[in-house]
């Protein structure tokens, strides 16, 4: 998951899983799997890195225990 800013300022999380490329167009778009399209404040570099880090993240938490 990872937290990302709406144009109108209000932040929400979003599954990085569910991104299928990001544009910048002015601002930037975020399309989903879903082909939902959300706009958001952070900079097409951003977003990547966030997704990035999310991902070699989700890999150093260990395993709940048996």
């Amino acid at each position: 998951m990872i937290k990302l800013t709406r144009l109108d300022g209000e932040a929400f999380v979003l599954n990085a899983e569910l991104i299928r490329y990001v544009e910048r167009r002015g601002d930037t778009f975020v399309t989903l799997s879903t082909s939902e399209r959300i706009v958001v404040r952070e900079t097409l570099d951003e977003v990547v890195d966030k997704a990035i880090a999310y991902q070699q993240q989700k890999h150093f938490i260990p395993p709940p225990p048996k």
